[in-house]
């Protein structure tokens, strides 16, 4: 499902965050050390190989809500932009962190002259956030950022599961 949002494309499809070719940009849903790790920092430590984790290292510490950006190394993009995701009754007030994960994001690849960006469900899996509440965060943050972007034309959701896939279309269907 796709929508128009202030001139950019917001898209949400089901797959894989490390085999998106077409996009400039994947955003890695990090640890605050910027180490390899499991879900989808695991997979894109993967796929990148160990040459993002060796660039990303000298950038850590990040703090929930923050970002920052590597190469792309053994990925088929130009970059991966590193967000900390807030942990769910831990960290407060989660939903501005997690907002803060995607306009950091997005203006990162807005300076950097990037023109697509590919997200996961930032903070959905081992940090416990709620899917229904966190794509909530996720698409009215990209939508209302949109409205400040000169480079990113696509913003790209890629969900691993259907569940994660449903509960972001259904909020873009209102949003954009």
């Amino acid at each position: 499902m796709k929508r128009e949002a202030n001139g950019a494309t917001v898209e949400c499809v089901r797959g894989d965050i490390t085999a998106q070719p077409d996009v400039d940009a994947v955003v890695n849903a990090a640890n605050a050390e910027l180490r390899t790790g499991g879900g989808v920092a695991g997979a894109i430590h993967c796929a990148a190989g160990p040459g993002l984790e060796q660039e990303a290292l000298p950038l850590a510490p990040i703090s929930p809500g923050e970002a920052v950006i590597t190469g792309a190394h053994g990925l088929p993009n130009r970059n991966v932009i590193h967000a900390l995701g807030p942990v769910y009754g831990r960290d407060h007030p989660e939903a501005e962190l997690l907002a803060n994960c995607y306009r950091n994001s997005l203006a990162l690849a807005d300076d950097n002259g990037l023109e697509s960006v590919a997200f996961p469900a930032i903070s959905t899996g081992v940090f416990g956030y709620p899917v229904e509440e966190a794509a909530g965060v996720a698409i009215h943050t990209v939508v209302k950022a949109s409205e400040k972007l000169q480079n990113v034309r696509l913003v790209r959701f890629v969900l691993f599961g259907e569940r994660d896939l449903e509960a972001h279309e259904r909020i873009l269907q209102v949003s954009a």
